[in-house]
Order: C-alpha cells, then structure tokens, then sequence
C-alpha cells in the first residue's frame, strides 16, 4: 500500500478550494492511513486537526439505516409493511401532481419506501405539518412530534413512483423511536456508537460545538454552472471565495429533534470506526446478510432515472445507501456509502474489507469532483 497519491489530492483539495479536510482509511479492520491537510479555521489560523468535530449532514444516514436493519433484523417490522401499522397518522395520504390536483394515494407509504426515498416527500422543512409541530412542542420539534405532523403535508409523488432525496430518512427515524420506544439518540448511542467505542450524538451539546471547526460556503463569483465547470477542468479559487457561515445546521430544529438524515456532529477517525466495522461484516451490531440487503440496488428503472447527481455514476441505491453497480467504473462491485452537505463522505467495501471516512467543512461542497476521485485514488493506494 502506499498512500503519498492521497495525501496529495488531499494537500491539493485543500491549496484549491477546501478550507481543510481529515481522512482516516481502514483496511482489514486496522487504521491504515490518517490525514489532515489545511485549517480548520482560516481566519484564526488554526490549522486542522484530526479531532475536530463535523456536522457530517446526510452521513447520518448510514447510522440511521443501520438502527432501522437492526430492528428488521429482531422481526419487529417488514420491509413492506405500511408506515401507518407503526405512525397511524401515515394512514391517508395526498399527493399534488405536477399540474396542482390532489388526489389520495392509491397505495400507502411502506417502511422500503423510508429507506429507498421512494415515498414521495420533499426536503422542504417550511411546510404546514412541520411548522404546526414547532407550535405544538413550543419550538422543540420532538422527533417523533414532528414526524407525525409531517403526515398532514403533501407528497409529491405516489410512493413506489420516483426517487427524490427527502425527508424519508427523518421520518424512518420516527419510525426508529416509534418501534424502539427510545429517542434516536438513545436508540443509536446504546446499540451503534456505545458498542463500537464511538463518539457522536444527533443533536448538539456543549463539548462537541467547542471542538467544531469552522464551517464555510463557496461562493462561486463567475455566474457559471459549478458542476459543469468542475467536469471540464480543475479550476481554482480565483473563480469563487470562502465566506463563514458559522456552526449552524438547519436540520436540527432542536436539542429534541434527532435528525434521521442530517444530524449527528463527530469526528472523522470516531466515525470511521463505524465504516470499518461494517466492511469488517458487521462486528456484532449487523449481520453480513443484512448488510449484503444494505447494498442491492432497490430501485428500478422508472426510479433510477431521478437517480442521476454526477457522483452518483455507476451506482444504484441500496437500503439509503448508494451501491456500485456497473463493472465499467473499474472499482468493486456493491462498494456502498454516501456524502454529506458541508463535505463529508464515506466509503465501505465489505468484499475487500477496507473503508474510509473523510469530511471538510463546507456547504457547496464540491462532491461532484471529490467523492469520485477519492474512490479512484483509495484502490490505486491500495495497490501500491
């Protein structure tokens, strides 16, 4: 193995756009690789650290999905089972199609629709149900409060008819706490993180904020398609500028709303220790038979042509998981993981048993360039 391509690429990321960035790689269950590259906070000149803690966004999911298998694992639900068996509130529901009528869903919301974000629901947080949870809660927005009051909102689609990334995997979280009788957090911290020694909660607290580094937007300044731009050629911080935009994540709502897909603030080498044990087969807290569930492509082909973000190429979509499918990538076949708002991203290879998890700290993220190539550069790494 020989690690000098990543730690250029990282070095590069950081000399181009990315304020700062860790990387932590396992392979065979053992740390192989750890890295950090940049600052943490530029305008205090702090440079970065491996124990700088992330809003790491939809990273989450990976923890929630796994909750919820470890629940499908002790029998309590099936995968087609309708939410409302669980979340009566989900037992009628209405969809505004394209041209504004509404009609009542023909077939109910399943449990795989939550995992699959096949249910029809938006990412859209400043609709009437959500909004009515603030009210009853006096601003709390308990997880299990907001999820049944999101009920009352639309849908965009009739669930099973399109993948659209939403709100699914909050609500699975609801979902979680109505099963387990725990709030998420609970749920998480007793079953995932406690077990394998990991550091992380979905929700803020004190020591975890003091620790934080320094969250950024880029603001591109030419007026041009980013993505477009970022497929032609490798351009620099001259077409764009890093702007604070401080240590805020609007998906908690609050210290009671435990964010299914967007929540959990950690390090990168605590949260690493969760993709390593999953390429490792699971370590006791999943079966590798779920696992291999995890990673099947569960859409078909009406969903898959939503599925279409650039960093999402050769791959379908798992239970809440992305999935490689097409031998064509030139990578492992059913290497699973996902990305995150400000940056994050992990990668699980389960047949190889090598993981990574990596995270820098800035919205506009540019994940469209850098997920694939940190894929590309961890087998050339590999292969020494």
């Amino acid at each position: 193995m020989n690690f000098e391509p990543m730690k250029e690429f990282l070095d590069h990321l950081t000399s181009w756009r990315i304020p700062g960035n860790v990387m932590v790689i396992y392979k065979d269950g053992k740390p192989v690789f750890e890295y950090t590259s940049g600052y943490s906070d530029i305008e205090k000149g702090e440079k970065m650290t491996s124990d700088k803690n992330f809003f790491i966004y939809s990273c989450s999911k990976i923890t929630t999905t796994l909750c919820a298998l470890q629940l499908l694992e002790k029998g309590l639900y099936k995968l087609d089972d309708p939410l409302y068996d669980f979340i009566p509130e989900y037992k009628e529901m209405y969809v505004e199609r394209e041209n504004g009528d509404i009609i009542k869903s023909p077939v109910p919301i399943t449990i795989r629709n939550l995992f699959t974000m096949t249910a029809g629901f938006t990412y859209n947080f400043n609709v009437p149900g959500i909004k009515k949870a603030g009210e009853i809660t006096g601003g709390k927005y308990d997880t299990l409060t907001t999820v049944k009051c999101h009920a009352e909102d639309l849908l965009c689609f009739v669930p099973g008819e399109e993948w659209n990334y939403s709100l699914c995997h909050d609500v699975l979280g609801g979902f979680i706490e109505a099963v387990s009788g725990k709030t998420l957090g609970e749920y998480a911290e007793k079953n995932v993180f406690e077990p394998l020694g990991i550091d992380a909660a979905y929700y803020k607290k004190d020591r975890y904020m003091q620790n934080m580094a320094q969250q950024y937007r880029f603001v591109d300044d030419t007026g041009e398609d980013d993505i477009v731009k970022l497929q032609q050629s490798e351009v620099n911080m001259e077409g764009g500028y890093l702007e604070i935009v401080g240590k805020t994540n609007s998906h908690m709502l609050g210290e009671n709303y435990h964010s299914g897909g967007a929540g959990i603030i950690t390090s990168v080498p605590e949260y690493a220790k969760l993709m390593s044990a999953i390429a490792e087969g699971g370590k006791g807290i999943i079966e590798r038979k779920t696992i291999d569930s995890w990673r099947t492509n569960q859409l078909n082909e009406a969903q898959m042509k939503w599925f279409k973000w650039p960093q999402l190429k050769g791959y379908g979509y798992g239970l809440g998981v992305r999935t490689m499918i097409d031998p064509s990538i030139g990578t492992p076949l059913g290497e699973i993981g996902w990305g995150g708002a400000a940056g994050a991203n992990a990668l699980i290879d389960v047949d190889n048993n090598v993981s990574f998890f990596y995270a820098h700290h800035m919205l506009n993220n540019q994940e469209g360039y850098v997920q694939p190539r940190l894929r590309d550069i961890l087998y050339q790494c590999l292969k020494g």
